[in-house]
Protein backbone atom coordinates (compact mmCIF):
# COMPACT_ATOMS: atom_id res chain seq x y z
CA UNK A 1 0.00 0.00 0.00
CA UNK A 2 2.74 2.69 -0.97
CA UNK A 3 1.23 5.98 -0.93
CA UNK A 4 -0.68 8.07 -3.31
CA UNK A 5 -1.13 11.59 -3.66
CA UNK A 6 -4.71 12.80 -5.69
CA UNK A 7 -4.59 16.16 -7.14
CA UNK A 8 -7.63 18.05 -7.56
CA UNK A 9 -7.10 21.44 -9.95
CA UNK A 10 -9.48 23.77 -9.00
CA UNK A 11 -10.61 27.03 -10.69
CA UNK A 12 -13.97 28.50 -9.11
CA UNK A 13 -15.41 25.05 -8.86
CA UNK A 14 -16.86 24.69 -5.17
CA UNK A 15 -19.96 23.63 -6.89
CA UNK A 16 -17.59 20.68 -7.99
CA UNK A 17 -16.18 19.99 -4.68
CA UNK A 18 -19.28 20.29 -3.10
CA UNK A 19 -20.25 17.58 -4.48
CA UNK A 20 -17.99 15.06 -5.51
CA UNK A 21 -14.90 15.50 -2.92
CA UNK A 22 -16.70 13.68 -0.15
CA UNK A 23 -16.82 10.82 -2.32
CA UNK A 24 -12.64 10.94 -2.35
CA UNK A 25 -12.28 11.36 1.47
CA UNK A 26 -13.87 8.62 1.88
CA UNK A 27 -11.78 6.42 -0.35
CA UNK A 28 -11.00 2.90 1.01
CA UNK A 29 -7.23 2.91 0.26
CA UNK A 30 -5.86 3.46 3.95
CA UNK A 31 -2.46 5.50 2.12
CA UNK A 32 -4.31 8.34 0.50
CA UNK A 33 -2.85 12.01 0.36
CA UNK A 34 -5.85 14.82 -1.10
CA UNK A 35 -4.35 17.98 -2.60
CA UNK A 36 -6.28 20.51 -4.22
CA UNK A 37 -4.26 22.91 -6.33
CA UNK A 38 -5.96 26.28 -6.72
CA UNK A 39 -5.83 28.23 -10.12
CA UNK A 40 -6.23 31.45 -8.53
CA UNK A 41 -10.17 30.83 -8.03
CA UNK A 42 -12.34 34.12 -7.21
CA UNK A 43 -15.26 32.16 -5.36
CA UNK A 44 -14.57 30.75 -2.33
CA UNK A 45 -13.59 27.34 -2.86
CA UNK A 46 -10.50 27.36 -1.19
CA UNK A 47 -11.97 28.68 2.12
CA UNK A 48 -15.20 25.96 1.86
CA UNK A 49 -12.33 23.07 1.43
CA UNK A 50 -10.50 24.66 4.40
CA UNK A 51 -13.30 24.49 6.76
CA UNK A 52 -14.87 21.43 5.46
CA UNK A 53 -11.94 19.34 5.03
CA UNK A 54 -8.79 20.83 7.08
CA UNK A 55 -6.92 17.51 6.13
CA UNK A 56 -6.67 18.41 2.78
CA UNK A 57 -3.50 20.55 1.49
CA UNK A 58 -4.33 23.30 -0.05
CA UNK A 59 -1.69 25.14 -2.90
CA UNK A 60 -2.48 27.80 -3.76
CA UNK A 61 -2.00 29.55 -7.10
CA UNK A 62 -1.86 33.51 -7.91
CA UNK A 63 -3.61 32.94 -11.22
CA UNK A 64 -4.89 30.66 -13.38
CA UNK A 65 -2.04 28.71 -15.29
CA UNK A 66 -4.95 26.54 -17.37
CA UNK A 67 -4.75 22.46 -16.45
CA UNK A 68 -1.74 22.43 -18.17
CA UNK A 69 0.74 24.60 -16.06
CA UNK A 70 -1.67 24.48 -13.17
CA UNK A 71 -0.86 20.41 -12.54
CA UNK A 72 2.57 20.75 -13.42
CA UNK A 73 2.59 23.68 -10.53
CA UNK A 74 1.89 20.92 -8.31
CA UNK A 75 5.27 18.81 -9.13
CA UNK A 76 7.23 20.10 -6.25
CA UNK A 77 4.69 19.29 -3.60
CA UNK A 78 4.27 15.32 -4.45
CA UNK A 79 6.31 13.67 -2.15
CA UNK A 80 4.71 10.13 -2.76
CA UNK A 81 6.05 7.46 -5.54
CA UNK A 82 2.61 7.48 -7.05
CA UNK A 83 0.04 10.33 -8.23
CA UNK A 84 -3.40 10.67 -9.43
CA UNK A 85 -4.22 13.88 -11.94
CA UNK A 86 -8.55 13.80 -10.61
CA UNK A 87 -10.37 16.64 -12.30
CA UNK A 88 -12.96 18.09 -9.75
CA UNK A 89 -16.25 16.87 -11.66
CA UNK A 90 -15.61 13.62 -10.91
CA UNK A 91 -17.29 11.11 -9.02
CA UNK A 92 -15.42 8.22 -7.45
CA UNK A 93 -16.13 4.30 -6.07
CA UNK A 94 -15.10 3.96 -2.92
CA UNK A 95 -12.58 1.16 -4.24
CA UNK A 96 -11.26 3.41 -7.25
CA UNK A 97 -7.61 3.45 -5.82
CA UNK A 98 -6.55 0.46 -5.47
CA UNK A 99 -6.83 -1.96 -8.67
CA UNK A 100 -4.61 1.58 -9.99
CA UNK A 101 -1.78 1.11 -7.37
CA UNK A 102 -1.76 -3.04 -7.82
CA UNK A 103 -1.21 -2.62 -12.06
CA UNK A 104 1.17 0.08 -11.03
CA UNK A 105 2.99 -2.29 -9.06
CA UNK A 106 3.05 -4.98 -11.56
CA UNK A 107 5.73 -3.08 -13.52
CA UNK A 108 7.81 -0.14 -13.03
CA UNK A 109 7.73 0.14 -17.03
CA UNK A 110 4.52 1.85 -16.54
CA UNK A 111 4.13 5.56 -16.62
CA UNK A 112 0.67 6.17 -16.26
CA UNK A 113 -2.93 4.05 -16.12
CA UNK A 114 -6.51 5.44 -15.96
CA UNK A 115 -9.13 4.14 -14.78
CA UNK A 116 -13.11 2.65 -16.65
CA UNK A 117 -14.40 6.41 -16.97
CA UNK A 118 -18.30 6.49 -17.06
CA UNK A 119 -20.85 9.54 -17.47
CA UNK A 120 -22.00 10.77 -14.47
CA UNK A 121 -25.38 11.95 -16.51
CA UNK A 122 -26.03 8.55 -17.59
CA UNK A 123 -23.79 6.12 -15.57
CA UNK A 124 -24.18 3.37 -17.49
CA UNK A 125 -22.56 4.70 -20.89
CA UNK A 126 -18.92 5.42 -21.55
CA UNK A 127 -17.75 9.24 -20.95
CA UNK A 128 -16.39 11.25 -23.87
CA UNK A 129 -13.15 11.96 -22.16
CA UNK A 130 -11.00 8.64 -21.69
CA UNK A 131 -13.61 5.86 -21.54
CA UNK A 132 -11.73 2.50 -21.46
CA UNK A 133 -8.61 4.01 -22.36
CA UNK A 134 -7.29 6.56 -25.43
CA UNK A 135 -6.10 5.41 -29.12
CA UNK A 136 -5.03 7.77 -32.38
CA UNK A 137 -4.76 6.61 -35.45
CA UNK A 138 -2.52 7.22 -38.19
CA UNK A 139 -3.24 10.71 -38.09
CA UNK A 140 -3.11 11.78 -34.43
CA UNK A 141 -6.93 11.68 -34.36
CA UNK A 142 -7.60 10.58 -30.61
CA UNK A 143 -10.65 7.88 -29.87
CA UNK A 144 -11.53 5.45 -26.92
CA UNK A 145 -12.42 1.99 -26.65
CA UNK A 146 -16.07 2.93 -25.70
CA UNK A 147 -16.22 6.46 -27.65
CA UNK A 148 -15.78 7.01 -31.35
CA UNK A 149 -16.10 11.27 -31.96
CA UNK A 150 -19.27 11.68 -30.53
CA UNK A 151 -20.95 8.20 -30.36
CA UNK A 152 -20.99 6.74 -26.87
CA UNK A 153 -21.56 3.04 -26.10
CA UNK A 154 -23.55 2.14 -23.62
CA UNK A 155 -21.20 -0.35 -20.93
CA UNK A 156 -22.06 -3.62 -21.25
CA UNK A 157 -18.80 -5.16 -19.64
CA UNK A 158 -17.13 -5.65 -23.25
CA UNK A 159 -14.62 -3.31 -22.55
CA UNK A 160 -13.14 -4.84 -18.94
CA UNK A 161 -9.89 -6.62 -20.18
CA UNK A 162 -7.07 -4.40 -18.64
CA UNK A 163 -4.35 -3.49 -21.51
CA UNK A 164 -1.96 -1.68 -22.87
CA UNK A 165 -3.32 2.04 -24.70
CA UNK A 166 -1.91 4.41 -26.05
CA UNK A 167 -2.78 7.79 -23.67
CA UNK A 168 -4.69 7.98 -20.65
CA UNK A 169 -7.19 10.87 -19.95
CA UNK A 170 -6.15 14.19 -17.54
CA UNK A 171 -9.89 13.65 -16.21
CA UNK A 172 -8.25 10.75 -13.81
CA UNK A 173 -5.46 8.92 -13.85
CA UNK A 174 -2.37 7.42 -12.24
CA UNK A 175 1.18 8.60 -12.44
CA UNK A 176 4.66 7.60 -11.65
CA UNK A 177 6.27 9.98 -9.90
CA UNK A 178 9.69 8.90 -11.11
CA UNK A 179 8.71 9.39 -14.59
CA UNK A 180 7.87 12.62 -14.28
CA UNK A 181 11.19 13.36 -12.76
CA UNK A 182 13.23 12.02 -15.61
CA UNK A 183 10.92 13.41 -18.91
CA UNK A 184 8.23 15.81 -17.25
CA UNK A 185 4.92 16.12 -17.06
CA UNK A 186 2.49 18.70 -19.22
CA UNK A 187 3.34 21.35 -22.00
CA UNK A 188 2.32 24.56 -19.98
CA UNK A 189 1.80 25.99 -23.46
CA UNK A 190 -1.01 24.16 -24.35
CA UNK A 191 -2.88 25.64 -21.65
CA UNK A 192 -5.89 22.38 -21.76
CA UNK A 193 -6.52 19.63 -24.04
CA UNK A 194 -4.44 17.12 -25.52
CA UNK A 195 -1.49 18.03 -22.88
CA UNK A 196 -2.05 14.25 -21.63
CA UNK A 197 -1.81 12.54 -25.23
CA UNK A 198 1.27 14.84 -25.68
CA UNK A 199 2.95 13.16 -22.58
CA UNK A 200 1.91 9.35 -23.12
CA UNK A 201 3.54 9.96 -26.43
CA UNK A 202 6.20 11.04 -24.75
CA UNK A 203 6.65 8.20 -22.12
CA UNK A 204 5.54 5.58 -24.68
CA UNK A 205 9.09 7.00 -26.88
CA UNK A 206 11.21 6.42 -23.92
CA UNK A 207 10.13 3.07 -23.36
CA UNK A 208 7.31 3.70 -20.96
CA UNK A 209 4.02 1.57 -20.57
CA UNK A 210 0.85 3.12 -20.89
CA UNK A 211 -2.56 1.40 -19.11
CA UNK A 212 -6.32 1.18 -18.92
CA UNK A 213 -7.52 -0.57 -15.63
CA UNK A 214 -11.49 -1.20 -16.18
CA UNK A 215 -11.44 -2.81 -12.61
CA UNK A 216 -11.29 0.79 -11.35
CA UNK A 217 -14.13 3.03 -12.05
CA UNK A 218 -15.43 6.38 -11.82
CA UNK A 219 -17.92 8.43 -13.28
CA UNK A 220 -16.94 12.16 -15.14
CA UNK A 221 -19.22 14.99 -15.51
CA UNK A 222 -17.53 16.61 -18.29
CA UNK A 223 -17.27 19.71 -20.23
CA UNK A 224 -17.14 21.48 -16.82
CA UNK A 225 -14.93 24.31 -18.28
CA UNK A 226 -16.07 24.10 -21.96
CA UNK A 227 -18.56 21.88 -23.16
CA UNK A 228 -18.30 19.87 -26.84
CA UNK A 229 -18.42 21.84 -29.43
CA UNK A 230 -17.42 25.18 -28.05
CA UNK A 231 -14.95 26.72 -30.39
CA UNK A 232 -12.36 27.82 -27.69
CA UNK A 233 -11.86 23.84 -27.01
CA UNK A 234 -12.20 23.27 -30.42
CA UNK A 235 -9.03 25.66 -31.41
CA UNK A 236 -7.14 24.36 -28.55
CA UNK A 237 -7.64 20.90 -29.95
CA UNK A 238 -6.80 21.41 -32.92
CA UNK A 239 -3.48 23.66 -32.13
CA UNK A 240 -2.62 21.25 -29.80
CA UNK A 241 -3.71 18.35 -31.58
CA UNK A 242 -0.45 19.66 -34.36
CA UNK A 243 2.10 20.31 -32.10
CA UNK A 244 1.93 17.19 -30.08
CA UNK A 245 1.98 15.36 -33.90
CA UNK A 246 4.97 18.02 -34.81
CA UNK A 247 6.78 17.36 -30.97
CA UNK A 248 6.59 13.23 -31.54
CA UNK A 249 6.10 11.64 -35.03
CA UNK A 250 8.91 10.07 -36.05
CA UNK A 251 11.20 12.26 -38.68
CA UNK A 252 10.40 10.32 -41.60
CA UNK A 253 6.56 10.62 -41.34
CA UNK A 254 6.43 14.05 -39.81
CA UNK A 255 5.33 16.13 -42.62
CA UNK A 256 3.44 13.85 -44.72
CA UNK A 257 1.65 13.36 -42.06
CA UNK A 258 0.93 16.60 -41.11
CA UNK A 259 0.04 17.46 -44.34
CA UNK A 260 -2.80 15.20 -44.36
CA UNK A 261 -3.93 15.71 -41.24
CA UNK A 262 -4.07 19.75 -42.38
CA UNK A 263 -6.36 18.12 -45.20
CA UNK A 264 -8.35 16.38 -42.87
CA UNK A 265 -9.17 19.40 -41.16
CA UNK A 266 -10.02 21.47 -43.94
CA UNK A 267 -12.31 18.89 -44.82
CA UNK A 268 -13.86 19.35 -41.38
CA UNK A 269 -13.85 23.51 -42.05
CA UNK A 270 -16.78 22.67 -45.42
CA UNK A 271 -18.61 20.50 -43.50
CA UNK A 272 -18.76 22.95 -40.74
CA UNK A 273 -19.78 25.29 -43.59
CA UNK A 274 -22.45 23.10 -45.07
CA UNK A 275 -23.88 23.07 -41.29
CA UNK A 276 -23.62 26.97 -41.12
CA UNK A 277 -21.05 26.25 -38.23
CA UNK A 278 -18.61 29.66 -38.26
CA UNK A 279 -17.82 29.50 -35.02
CA UNK A 280 -15.48 25.84 -35.72
CA UNK A 281 -14.38 27.27 -39.10
CA UNK A 282 -13.08 30.37 -37.52
CA UNK A 283 -11.50 27.92 -34.05
CA UNK A 284 -10.18 25.64 -37.02
CA UNK A 285 -8.33 28.68 -38.63
CA UNK A 286 -7.10 30.23 -35.40
CA UNK A 287 -5.52 26.62 -34.42
CA UNK A 288 -3.95 26.44 -37.87
CA UNK A 289 -2.23 29.77 -37.62
CA UNK A 290 -1.05 29.75 -34.18
CA UNK A 291 0.64 26.79 -35.05
CA UNK A 292 2.70 27.75 -38.15
CA UNK A 293 3.52 30.71 -35.66
CA UNK A 294 5.02 28.08 -33.17
CA UNK A 295 6.64 25.84 -35.38
CA UNK A 296 10.18 27.60 -34.21
CA UNK A 297 9.35 27.05 -30.61
CA UNK A 298 8.12 23.49 -31.50
CA UNK A 299 11.15 22.72 -33.65
CA UNK A 300 13.33 23.82 -30.44
CA UNK A 301 11.31 21.79 -27.69
CA UNK A 302 11.15 18.48 -30.35
CA UNK A 303 14.75 18.79 -30.21
CA UNK A 304 15.21 18.98 -26.81
CA UNK A 305 13.26 15.68 -25.76
CA UNK A 306 14.38 13.54 -28.22
CA UNK A 307 17.88 14.86 -28.23
CA UNK A 308 19.27 11.22 -27.46
CA UNK A 309 16.59 9.06 -28.03
CA UNK A 310 15.39 9.47 -31.57
CA UNK A 311 11.25 9.43 -31.63
CA UNK A 312 9.58 5.84 -33.05
CA UNK A 313 5.67 4.98 -33.61
CA UNK A 314 4.59 3.19 -30.27
CA UNK A 315 2.71 -0.11 -31.27
CA UNK A 316 0.41 0.31 -28.06
CA UNK A 317 -3.19 1.95 -28.79
CA UNK A 318 -1.92 2.95 -32.19
CA UNK A 319 -4.17 2.34 -35.29
CA UNK A 320 -2.43 1.99 -38.00
CA UNK A 321 -5.54 3.41 -40.28
CA UNK A 322 -7.72 6.71 -40.43
CA UNK A 323 -10.26 6.65 -38.15
CA UNK A 324 -12.10 9.03 -40.11
CA UNK A 325 -12.47 6.84 -42.72
CA UNK A 326 -13.51 4.40 -40.78
CA UNK A 327 -15.93 5.93 -38.70
CA UNK A 328 -17.82 8.44 -41.69
CA UNK A 329 -16.50 6.64 -44.77
CA UNK A 330 -17.46 2.98 -43.63
CA UNK A 331 -20.09 3.51 -40.72
CA UNK A 332 -18.21 1.50 -37.91
CA UNK A 333 -19.25 3.58 -34.66
CA UNK A 334 -17.63 0.88 -31.94
CA UNK A 335 -14.31 0.21 -30.94
CA UNK A 336 -15.01 -3.56 -31.49
CA UNK A 337 -15.81 -2.81 -35.08
CA UNK A 338 -12.55 -0.47 -35.91
CA UNK A 339 -10.04 -2.74 -33.75
CA UNK A 340 -11.26 -6.33 -35.54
Amino acid sequence: MPPVSVVILNWNGKSWLEQFLPSVITSTYPNLHIMVVDNGSTDDSVAWTQEQFPSVEIVALPENYGFAEGNNRAIPFIKTPYFILLNSDVEVSPAWVEPLVQRMESDEKIASVQPKILAHHDKDSFEYAGASGGFIDKYAYPFCRGRLFDSLEKDKGQYEEAMPIFWATGACCMIRTSVVAKIGLFDGSFFAHMEEIDFCWRALNHGYQIWVEPASKVWHVGGGSLPQGNPRKTYLNVRNSLACMYKNLPSKQLLSKIFVRLVLDGVWGVRALTQLDFGSIGAILKGHFHFYGRLGALRKERRKIYTDHPPTLPQSGYFPKSIVWQYFGKGKKTWSEVWE
